[in-house]
């Protein structure tokens, strides 16, 4: 790997007023395996320390970046930046590679800090000689909005935001929401099952008062006849809810549109004529996103509004990006607002955050670097 890619990435970091803190290899391994989804739970190195500790090798090094932000005696407003190397298990190749990047933590201003967010990355690869690039971008509010506005379930509505960013698992769950069979529970007798359906709360509980004392079981201890029912209500409710037509048409158009940056705004409208809903500030906010960026110099041409583009990480929380260079496959740069993740960390109050990480082995490898 050339030292040339990292030296001007990390001249560029302290251009920007990055501070680039002092991440060790070895980090708690639970930050990560809490936190960062079971994709990356399987892939992480784990060991432990004299004590029992789990420990494990730096996988990445947005975590790691919180986790010091968070023990700051002053949690101000602050840019971090890394090059170093991570380590992940994968099938065949390298398990250890290089990532470098930029955290953005604690600005009041999410909208101008999304816009430096992206402009950066371009400004990163610029620095590196590249020019040639195409983002591809989602929002995860704008898909929060939508499944709000559909008034499904709650239960219903985080699952199908966790599935967000997997296309085969969201299409699963709108094929289940749209032709699947209504759940038969055979553990509930029929007038049970009727009662629930209806919500009707008081001879629910009864009932299954009722049917613990027939089997001996306690009252006391473990969950209560009240937990048990209503635990059944939701999962009656949620096994037996249905899209009507007008709600199915309206989530499979919105996940389907794909276009330039500068048709985004044109699709959006449309989209909420055509189903008659308002995705408010969600979509506000990205449009306005959009013209800064416009503004900035960035060519909006060359991105690309992917509704369905999301990831499958439960912190992410508004815009998130790619950037390819040329014709590669691979994404040399991947970022997005992550507003959730502190407080997953242990902030007692939600701290702003925003970044995007750069794989600059990937760089290397697209060529057009000078």
């Amino acid at each position: 790997m050339s030292s040339n890619i990292t030296s001007k990435l990390e001249t560029f970091f302290a251009e920007r007023g990055c501070v680039a803190p002092e991440i060790a290899i070895l980090q708690p391994a639970d930050p990560f395996l809490e936190t960062a989804g079971e994709d990356l739970r399987r892939r992480v190195f784990i060991t432990e320390n004299e004590v029992g500790d789990a420990l494990c090798l730096r996988p990445e090094f947005t975590i790691p970046a919180c986790l010091h932000h968070l023990a700051s005696p002053e949690k101000l407003p602050r840019r971090y930046s890394y090059c170093g190397t991570v380590f992940r298990q994968h099938r065949e190749g390298t398990v250890e590679f290089l990532q470098a990047g930029i955290e953005d933590f604690g600005r009041s201003d999410v909208v101008a800090a999304d816009v430096d967010c992206l402009a950066d990355a371009h400004a990163a690869l610029a620095a590196c000689g590249v020019d040639q690039t195409r983002t591809i971008f989602g929002d995860q509010a704008i898909f929060e909005a939508i499944v709000a506005a559909l008034g499904l379930p709650q239960g219903w509505q985080t699952r199908l935001i966790r599935a967000f960013g997997d296309d085969q698992q969201l299409a699963a769950y709108v094929a289940r929401l749209t032709d699947g069979p209504a759940r038969n529970d055979s553990s509930i007798e029929h007038e049970l099952l009727q009662l629930i359906t209806n919500g009707d709360m008081d001879r629910v509980e009864q009932a299954v008062v009722a049917k613990m004392s027939e089997a001996g079981l306690p009252q006391q201890g473990g969950r209560t006849a009240v937990e048990i029912a209503r635990r059944a209500i939701v999962k009656t409710r949620l096994a037996n809810t249905r899209l009507d037509k007008a709600q199915a048409a309206a989530l499979s158009d919105f996940l389907a549109i794909n276009v330039t940056g500068i048709d985004a705004d044109e699709a959006l409208t449309k989209f909420e004529r055509d189903h008659a809903l308002d995705l408010g500030p969600a979509k506000s906010g990205l449009l306005e996103r959009l013209e800064l960026l416009k503004i900035r110099g960035l060519p909006l041409e060359s991105f690309r509004y992917k509704a369905s583009f999301g990831r499958r990480l439960d912190y992410y929380s508004g815009i998130l990006f790619e950037i390819y260079v040329g014709e590669s496959t691979q994404p040399v740069i991947g970022g997005g607002r992550y507003d959730r993740l502190m407080t997953l960390l242990g902030s007692a109050t939600p701290i702003p955050a925003v970044g995007f990480s750069i794989w600059p082995e990937r760089l290397e490898n697209a060529g057009d670097v000078q």
